[in-house]
């Protein structure tokens, strides 16, 4: 079997991480193993950060439902907390998750009121 050179697929291979390291600063953009070390650690980062993305929006929701409820509930004199209201929820057999509340709070907040008040 003849001998193959690997200069085009290396060559090849070579400009697509350069391409995928366009814009990046310094060495990272034009050399090779830089380019190539920035986007190992770039891929790292992305994986990290969308598992990341999923608490960020979870605390979101919490500290808007969390004002939302301050706002429309009283326990004890006091302004009622998220965890009370969670707690109530529960008790009330209302299944709606974090993220639905959070959007009728911040959207729609008379059917936030209502849900509240069938809670409170």
């Amino acid at each position: 079997m003849a001998r193959v050179k690997g200069g085009v697929g290396a060559h090849k291979r070579r400009e697509n991480i350069l391409k995928r390291a366009k814009g990046w600063r310094y060495g990272r953009s034009t050399k090779i193993k830089q380019a190539h070390e920035g986007l190992m650690k770039a891929g790292r980062y992305a994986f990290a950060h969308r598992k990341d993305k999923k608490n960020d929006f979870r605390s979101l929701w919490i500290l808007r439902l969390n004002a939302a409820v301050r706002e429309n509930l009283e326990h004890e004199g006091k302004p009622m907390s998220y965890s009370v209201f969670i707690n109530k929820l529960k008790v009330a057999n209302i299944a709606l998750d974090r993220k639905v509340l959070a959007e009728f709070a911040a959207e729609r907040p008379e059917v936030f009121a209502r849900i509240a008040k069938q809670v409170g």
